[in-house]
């Protein structure tokens, strides 16, 4: 086994972003490592993303980009888990009055303006 040095959250900042600096011919890929992963115990990276896609996606460069940090950052013990998060979808709003709904939860002084103007959809 080769060296284990401890790093800094800021080290791995600045070496993940020099990773991802490299990898200007493929944006899909730069978009998702985008986000910094998290340091979890024994130097094992968690890194979370939306999809299966980006799970595919970041699988092809994984061996690349965990030895490439395990060099850089002089850490034989490295590992990179990604973890798919739920995001929650927002509902698309089309008609007149599901944006006004949506409206009113962000300000409910619009139904007194709604009532002493006369204002309706029709």
């Amino acid at each position: 086994m080769g060296a284990i040095k401890d790093f800094t959250p800021e080290a791995l900042k600045m070496k993940w972003e020099e990773f991802v600096e490299r990898l200007n011919d493929r944006p899909n890929l730069q978009s998702t490592l985008s986000h910094l992963p998290k340091l979890g115990d024994d130097y094992h990276l968690i890194l979370d993303i939306d999809n299966s896609v980006q799970d595919d996606l970041i699988n092809t460069i994984k061996p690349e980009l965990v030895s490439w940090l395990r060099r850089e950052l002089e850490n034989s013990k490295i590992q990179l888990a990604t973890n798919i998060t739920e995001v929650e979808k927002e509902k698309i709003i089309y008609s007149d009055s599901e944006k006004y709904m949506e409206m009113l939860k962000k300000n409910p002084e619009l139904e007194k303006l709604k009532q002493v103007f006369k204002l309706d959809f029709e």
